[in-house]
């Protein structure tokens, strides 16, 4: 098997000098932010600090190294049906903060986390980040050196975020210790490297990600779907089938997932982020999201003994539910696979109503939804890695998915007439 050791591919082609500014380059759009970098990027901020050359042993986009860092971090790589799709875990809650900050997301429980980390002096800084000035939801990532600005904070900003851009401020100063809060891909780059850091002590925080977008298209997504896209302050993908947008006078707007109009977005998902297959952050220590709580709680997966450590700072602020899970969606997933094979137009509006009601009325819940969406995920992205990217496929496809995917194996086969493994 040839040697991946020193070797880019001609996707991975580095571009003429440092990205813009932390400043401005989460308002630019994506042709502007992506220009000159490789055709699978979804601008990390590692590609901007002096680690750059490591970049070919780092980028999950280059080559995914799940297997080998769940192995060094985790103690073991992954073993039941369950952590095919949500990766390595020791235990997995349902819990929210008590009493919740209403300026997050959710219940708060990321910041509050990394907010704890500080009061406790257990860090000298953390990689958070916050909304730019004048936006609600561009991402700028930054250092948080007190535990009130970790908290400020909070809240939901689904934009492509440079949070690499920081190594080089923390590797020129006194730090040497830090939380990192951040996304799938960021975290897999910053583990390939972790030890060449030099650090003390790293948390690693890990959110869910899933098709981020540049900031203007983000705009433009929310002009789409709501009727005062101007005050939406939170919005999220909902296990009743639809996404909830919260207003500044606290209103909840639903928007079936069916109503979006997605043949009007067009192009909007960066390649990257369709060639990703970690939505649940499986290389943190601790993975802090909502999709496979029911609504109203967090979905929180310990991973590793730093991760129980943390979930133990944590754990007098939060209250606990039970998760659950119910419904059975082998055969939803499977009708999917069909729809990718051969994409249909949007029914009419009579029938979408219809629909909806179906889904909500029988479709899965609690985990059952999770592992519902990722499957999902997966199949769409390898699909997007054989239609664009095909010789990279061994390369960034990493080892689980296509055990994840085996119960469609014959399903994929009737769609597309090759072999899904």
């Amino acid at each position: 098997m040839q040697s991946l050791e020193l070797q880019i591919p001609d996707n991975t082609i580095e571009s003429d000098g440092p990205t813009k500014g932390l400043q401005t380059i989460t308002l630019l759009s994506q042709d502007e932010r992506l220009k000159g970098r490789p055709k699978l990027c979804s601008d990390c901020g590692f590609c901007d600090t002096s680690l750059r050359p490591a970049m070919a042993q780092s980028c999950v986009f280059v080559e995914n190294k799940t297997e080998a860092l769940e192995q060094q971090f985790h103690g073991r790589v992954r073993e039941t049906a369950d952590e095919m799709l949500f990766g390595v875990y020791r235990e997995m809650y349902a819990a929210r903060m008590h009493p919740p900050n209403k300026h997050a997301q959710w219940s708060g429980a990321t910041t509050k986390l990394g907010a704890l980390l500080l009061e406790h002096q257990l860090v000298d800084a953390v990689i958070t980040t916050r909304a730019a000035l004048g936006t609600r939801f561009a991402p700028e990532p930054f250092l948080a050196r007190t535990p009130d600005e970790v908290i400020a904070s909070a809240g939901n900003k689904p934009c492509l975020s440079p949070g690499l851009n920081l190594l080089d401020e923390i590797q020129n100063s006194n730090i040497r210790r830090i939380a990192f809060i951040g996304v799938g891909c960021q975290v897999h780059a910053l583990r390939a490297i972790q030890d060449q850091l030099g650090l003390e002590q790293i948390y690693v925080i890990g959110i869910p990600c899933s098709d981020n977008v540049a900031y203007p298209d983000l705009q433009r997504f929310l002009t789409l779907i709501s009727r005062s896209p101007e005050t939406v302050v939170h919005y999220e993908f909902m296990q009743d089938f639809s996404v909830h947008l919260r207003h500044e006078d606290g209103r909840i707007e639903k928007v079936n997932f069916i109503d979006i109009p997605m043949a009007e977005l067009g192009d909007v998902f960066p390649s990257a982020c369709l060639s990703c297959f970690d939505y649940p952050n499986t290389l943190a220590d601790i993975t802090i999201g909502y999709m496979g709580a029911e609504f109203g709680w967090q979905w929180i997966l310990v991973r590793n003994e730093t991760g129980q450590a943390l979930l133990n700072l944590l754990r007098p602020l939060l209250e606990f539910s039970e998760l659950t899970t119910r419904g059975d969606r082998h055969a939803a997933v499977a009708s999917y696979i069909t729809r990718l094979a051969q994409p249909s137009q949007r029914p009419p509006a009579l029938i979408r109503r219809l629909i909806a009601f179906l889904m909500r009325r029988r479709g899965p819940r609690g985990l059952e939804f999770a592992r519902s969406v990722i499957e999902m995920k997966l199949l769409r992205n390898v699909q997007h890695v054989r239609d664009r990217f095909a010789r990279l496929e061994q390369r960034i496809v990493p080892y689980h998915v296509y055990q994840a995917l085996a119960p469609y194996q014959n399903a994929y086969w009737d769609a597309f007439d090759r072999d899904l493994r």
